[in-house]
């Protein structure tokens, strides 16, 4: 049965806005992991979001299952296959300065508005409008279809890990994570941390930034000299913002993924720029040498290309100094031709010569699944086929998304090509006729790879 998906997504609309704004505005910020908490390691609000999920699907007729409340998923069809789609709820946190409140749900002008509305709560919502279609059609499936829903993404992924020791791996699947028209490459993602102890007669304190996987855009020092003059100097010439309040020295940059550095502006940058020419404390020389105002690891002697993944990116994510410790959390995100040996010996050097000590927190491997896959060519055409898109090529990115925890995986929307990207940054948005688009897509997939 060749279906018009896109006709009939339309008559979702109001479904779609109802339960995506319900399911935005629950905070799901993971503040701390517990795994002893049992009912909810992740936090309440995250707890609160899987419940709202599965309660949904389980009033649509679906079978649901929650696996030891640190992920589920909603499934529908038959046979020993499993196309797995793979979403997340929680979300990272709203900085930056929002128009409306940014758990708000605001619907305006055709688009809502929230923390998580395309990372990832509107494309999970997505999804499980079109498994919906899928079912209320009538489509028989050959393959149980599983939409997991995760908790952590953001900081980890130990959701889906642990859902993925309990329960059958998906033989195929797609994360709607990222942008169409495909993602088939994602490049490796390590995190790491230069800590140690220093004291200086300028600072007092210092802190920018919550995540490895944020720009900050927002540095704070706390100072024992007045230096409110040379400050104002500093922001006038180089046409930065910033603000003074007693002591404490402010300056904003720009919020974005540091899968994409290079489209922010890294306020610890901004900040070290300033005070380097008046403390000579290691840690802020470290910054300023290797760095600071590189996005591409070229300080560090980092740098490398792939012709697929592209080049390396460096994020300085953090920075936490309280006048005696220092943590700086930094995320590099790789091709599949870096040298990780030789890296981290370049990073041990360069903590050495400042008195600081390096430590590896996390490495995900680079992911990649040939374009020669049939997945890959059912999901393409599945695109093609409700936006006439015949130019925009698959690609790699520097973002990281469920779908490199499958062997056959890929991430595939919401994104449209040309469409502004605001993940991680103020004021992000779903528009909702767009969104339709994607539901369509998503149904055109789910017949395409698991229907008789």
């Amino acid at each position: 049965m060749k279906m018009n998906w896109l006709e009939i997504a339309k008559n979702y609309e109001e479904e779609f806005i109802t339960t995506v704004s319900e399911l935005l505005r629950i905070p799901t910020l993971l503040t701390e992991y517990n795994p002893n908490n049992l009912e909810a390691p992740f936090g309440k609000e995250i707890r609160e979001a899987l419940d709202f999920m599965l309660k949904l699907g389980e009033e649509s007729g679906f079978k649901v299952k929650n696996v030891d409340n640190y992920a589920g998923h909603i499934e529908y069809g038959e046979g020993e296959e499993i196309l797995g789609i793979l979403g997340h709820l929680d979300v990272v946190p709203a900085g930056g300065k929002w128009i409306n409140p940014p758990f708000s749900a605001t619907l305006k002008d055709g688009y809502i508005y929230s923390r998580g509305a395309m990372d990832d709560k509107g494309p999970t919502v997505a999804a499980f409008i079109a498994l919906k279609m899928i079912k209320d059609q009538g489509i028989k499936l050959n393959k149980k279809v599983r939409l997991i829903l995760g908790c952590d993404e953001e900081t980890g992924m130990r959701g889906l890990l642990h859902y993925l020791e309990k329960e059958k791996m998906p033989d195929i699947g797609f994360a709607p994570d990222a942008d169409f028209p495909l993602i088939y490459a994602e490049k490796g993602i390590y995190t790491y941390n230069f800590v140690g102890e220093q004291e200086d007669n300028l600072i007092k304190s210092m802190y920018a930034g919550e995540r490895y996987n944020v720009v900050p855009d927002e540095c704070q020092a706390e100072l024992n000299k007045d230096l409110k003059k040379e400050f104002k100097e500093y922001l006038l010439k180089n046409n930065y913002l910033g603000k003074v309040e007693d002591n404490k020295y402010t300056i904003f940059g720009r919020n974005a993924h540091a899968a994409t550095p290079q489209e922010g502006v890294n306020a610890i940058s901004l900040m070290v720029g300033f005070l380097k020419d008046y403390t000579e404390v290691p840690f802020i020389n470290m910054l300023d040498k290797y760095l600071t105002f590189d996005h591409y690891g070229n300080k560090l002697g980092l740098s490398c290309y792939d012709k697929e993944m592209k080049e390396l990116t460096n994020n300085i994510g953090f920075i936490k100094y309280d006048g005696l410790k220092v943590d700086i959390g930094c995320n590099i995100r790789y091709p599949r031709n870096y040298d990780f040996v030789s890296g981290e010996i370049k990073m041990k050097e360069a903590a050495s010569e400042f008195d600081l000590e390096y430590k590896l927190d996390a490495n995900s491997v680079p992911h990649y699944v040939s374009p020669k896959e049939p997945l890959i060519k059912e999901l393409h055409n599945a695109y093609k086929k409700y936006t006439n898109d015949e130019s925009s090529e698959i690609m790699s990115i520097g973002g990281g998304t469920y779908a490199r925890q499958l062997k056959k995986a890929v991430a595939f929307g919401p994104i449209f090509p040309g469409d502004e990207e605001l993940a991680h940054q103020p004021n992000e948005r779903l528009n909702i006729k767009k969104m339709l688009v994607a539901i369509a897509i998503y149904a055109e997939s789910i017949e395409r790879l698991a229907g008789e």
